[in-house]
């Protein structure tokens, strides 16, 4: 079996892509997000970093990838002529991929638990809220049941990264990505047609720009790195596949459409729901397992929508999951020259060593959930810390790296191989050389301010 690997079709490319990029960023904290911070309006800031900031640094990692055919810390190597502060910036990446792939798998492991929770009735009768608030507590309380999960998911995700590029990663996005549109439409025209989802559309849909915030515009631009996969090298891995043939732009652009489209209509999904139940939408990121199974036995079909849902969100997480493991496996075969499956059974041993705290620290452990002098669990500090923060650390420096050191220049000729046009290029050079670095990094530093000042 060949180490490395390449992508057999255009298609399978894009679709991998947009597995990367549709997960649980998507579907289970867009939404949230969406609910916790002023509807429409987050939606609308959202939207402007991914066309602004998201798709030109797309651009760039899937060039820097494909350019060098290297992961992360082989490609700034390689580029910057070995100086060491790129080669760190790399590593972040790779960390990254690391420490995500450890917290999401853990979340993605509640989902296969509620699946199978709904699948076996457990939501067929109508529940108050303190109930399933009580069947949410007693679940992720039982140590041996959450660990266990996540170790499932990681095992999983393991098995298809260990089976390659073509055999494994593409295939799994060629069978599923179908399903997951098919089902997303499906529950989302179960979700606006119910009644009382109006109110629902409204706050979805129009916007208020009185909820305006700082902290709420790092989140939009948080969510739109994360969900994009950017600013963990996933794309830059996935770029080192590609053959020069390729249009990286138009690659680019499907990813982000498809990306922005599987969101928007997660939030049709959800928020509606929430609306015509008379629930709160400000609920974080229990939503999906406090607030939806209340919903599913008081609406009609409940139990194919329940059922349905949780289906379409573990296709999303386990899409996803394969590209950021797929980060830290490409830099063990190409930096260490390991064999793929040595890389995979290393990375994939630790990330579980690593997510078991994370999967503790939602009532198993008291110490996790409440650490001592904060008022954060260390689930929450990894998906803040390697989640939000890294990703605008990661994304702010392959901007600049690509604009300022390799050069717009040299980019766009690689772009243009093999006669491909990219008629867009100056205003690409312009976002990324000026818009993308320095908005990222203004509303970080206001972020870390605002903490810091209360």
């Amino acid at each position: 079996m060949s180490t490395r690997g390449a992508w057999s079709s255009k298609l399978g490319f894009i679709l991998a892509g947009a597995g990367s990029a549709i997960g649980l960023g998507a579907i289970w904290r867009f939404p949230y997000y969406t609910g916790d911070n002023g509807g429409a309006i987050f939606v609308f800031v959202f939207l402007i970093f991914c066309f602004f900031i998201g798709y030109p640094v797309m651009i760039a990692e899937l060039t820097l990838g494909r350019f060098t055919q290297k992961n992360p810390v082989g490609m700034f190597n390689r580029l910057s002529g070995g100086k060491k502060l790129w080669k760190g910036i790399g590593g972040l990446c790779v960390v990254n991929g690391f420490t995500i792939f450890s917290w999401y798998s853990v979340i993605a492991g509640f989902i296969i638990g509620y699946l199978y929770k709904t699948a076996s009735g457990a939501f067929n009768t109508q529940l108050t809220n303190e109930a399933v608030d009580s069947i949410f507590s007693t679940f992720t309380s039982n140590a041996v049941n959450v660990v266990g999960l996540h170790f499932l998911i990681v095992f999983c995700t393991g098995f298809v990264v260990y089976r390659g590029v073509k055999g494994g990663i593409e295939m799994l996005s060629k069978w599923l990505m179908p399903v997951l549109f098919f089902l997303l439409v499906v529950l989302a025209i179960r979700s606006v047609t119910l009644e009382g989802a109006g109110e629902g559309l409204r706050f979805y849909m129009y916007p208020d720009f009185s909820k305006v915030s700082g902290i709420m515009v790092l989140k939009a631009m948080g969510q739109a790195l994360f969900s994009l996969s950017l600013g963990m090298g996933t794309m830059i891995t996935y770029g080192s596949y590609l053959s020069k043939k390729e249009n990286v732009p138009a690659s680019a652009a499907w990813i982000t459409f498809f990306e922005i489209l599987v969101c928007i209509l997660a939030g049709f999904v959800i928020l509606p729901a929430v609306a015509a139940m008379g629930q709160s939408y400000a609920q974080g990121p229990d939503l999906i397992f406090k607030v939806l199974p209340s919903i599913f036995a008081a609406i009609p079909g409940g139990y194919f929508f329940g059922v349905g849902f949780f289906i379409l969100v573990v296709i999303a997480a386990l899409t996803s999951t394969v590209s950021i493991l797929e980060v830290p496996v490409a830099y063990f075969v190409d930096e260490r020259k390991w064999s793929r499956r040595k890389s995979v059974l290393f990375v994939a041993s630790i990330a579980w060593l690593i997510g078991t705290p994370a999967a503790l620290a939602f009532g198993a452990s008291d110490f996790l959930t409440n650490l001592p002098g904060i008022e954060w669990s260390f689930f929450d500090i990894m998906s803040t810390v390697f989640g939000e923060a890294s990703l605008s650390v990661g994304a702010f420096f392959i901007a600049i790296f690509t604009a300022y050191i390799w050069g717009i220049r040299k980019a766009i000729t690689d772009i243009e191989s093999e006669g491909n046009k990219f008629p867009i290029g100056k205003i690409w050079g312009f976002l990324l050389k000026y818009i993308a670095p320095f908005t990222i990094i203004i509303v970080f530093i206001y972020t870390v301010w605002s903490i810091f000042a209360g």
